[in-house]
């Protein structure tokens, strides 16, 4: 069965290219990212680590940890980084779990047999501090990932988790949020002293909290 939001993000043992790691306790209290790729050597997936490293910078600003995986060996791993780190100007310093076995893909679902029985579909995962699963997405081999899209999802996430807010479509952080309804126009007021934007009674927005 597939994992659902809210569902908890099962645990594991695993091999990566920074050691053995045990998930949740690699997570700490951190927010999490967990990604897979079809294969090593793969020019798609090239691209999309290279550009998670280069957001290094970026995730570390939001208290977030990131792993990729895919299903070949360690040694696989580590020479393709060198290839990675060459052709995408960066430097890959987050864990590639070696999952040889399929146990985390198999797991988290990440095998789907109409695409491929053997090799990951390129899922992601955003796992929250409370090891709940936050967001699912599932592209296809042929499409590479848009990591500002990720960014902008965990955006919301965070605020919408510390705030009794939500964002709109193609929100982007600083614009202005949505109050949610089960907060009343009169507690809003009180909870919201920026001020309230009533469009309809279901619709107020807000300039995004601090």
């Amino acid at each position: 069965m597939s994992l659902r939001l809210g569902d908890e993000a099962p645990d594991f043992k695993a091999k990566s290219t920074i050691g053995d790691i045990r998930f949740h306790e690699f997570l700490g209290n951190s927010w999490g990212v967990l990604f897979s790729h079809p294969a090593d050597y793969t020019p798609v997936c090239t691209t999309e680590l290279g550009r998670t490293a280069q957001l290094k910078d970026e995730f570390a600003r939001r208290n977030v940890k990131v792993l990729a995986l895919s299903v070949d060996s360690l040694e696989q791993h580590q020479g393709w980084i060198g290839d990675i780190d060459e052709t995408q100007h960066t430097k890959v310093e987050f864990p590639v779990i070696a999952d040889e076995d399929r146990k985390v893909s198999e797991l988290y679902d990440m095998i789907h047999p109409n695409a491929s029985a053997t090799a990951t579909v390129r899922s992601l995962f955003v796992i929250g501090p409370d090891k709940k699963v936050k967001l699912t997405l599932t592209y296809p081999a042929s499409t590479g990932r848009n990591f500002n899209e990720v960014l902008r999802v965990i955006d919301s996430l965070q605020l919408t988790a510390a705030h009794s807010v939500a964002t709109p479509a193609d929100w982007q952080q600083g614009e202005d949020v949505i109050v949610v309804p089960a907060v009343s126009t009169e507690e809003a007021e009180k909870r919201f002293p920026a001020g309230l934007r009533i469009v309809k009674p279901y619709l107020r927005y807000t300039p995004q909290p601090e």
